[in-house]
């Protein structure tokens, strides 16, 4: 199975319509903190028809509306600060903040470990786990990415989105 694992959008819709075709090969997507608005979680879902999971990141403004959002569209599942996913067998955790990520991956419990928050792309092996920031969406440092990991194979890819 294919993951698409990013984080970090903060309303940049127009870099997200880029990445969005990339990201369509994956049967599921994690999402690790700060759409930011409403809209962004709108037009993720309408650009990723499979399931969506989100985590809240700090940054994420209305999560009534957000709620409301996922509801409605029907493909987004919000699971709050943490969530914990299984993936035939393939155990997933999700969170926001590096520091929580990292306790997560040391547990055990994980295959996966996903986080976001500091915009930084970076993946490593802590004990059996994989420890894994997407890196950004937003651009803020000028580098966008994204990461499709192969449940099967247990390999990472790391996307880097044009923004031009």
């Amino acid at each position: 199975m294919k993951l698409a694992i990013c984080s970090d959008l903060h309303d940049n819709l127009w870099v997200l319509e880029r990445a969005l075709p990339g990201m369509v090969q994956a049967e599921a997507m994690i999402f690790c903190g700060d759409l930011c608005a409403p809209f962004s979680l709108k037009a993720l879902s309408e650009g990723f028809h499979g399931p969506l999971h989100v985590v809240w990141g700090n940054n994420d403004g209305d999560k009534w509306l957000m709620t409301e959002i996922a509801h409605e569209v029907g493909n987004v599942t919000i699971h709050g600060e943490i969530a914990e996913l299984d993936f035939n067998g393939y155990r997933v955790a999700a969170v926001h903040y590096p520091r929580i990520g990292r306790a997560l991956a040391r547990s055990g419990m994980y295959d996966l470990t996903c986080y976001g928050h500091d915009h930084l792309q970076h993946y490593e092996r802590v004990g059996a786990a994989l420890l894994l920031n997407p890196g950004e969406l937003m651009g803020r440092f000028g580098r966008v990415t994204y990461a499709i990991v192969d449940t099967v194979a247990r390999q990472v890819q790391v996307v880097e989105v044009s923004t031009r």
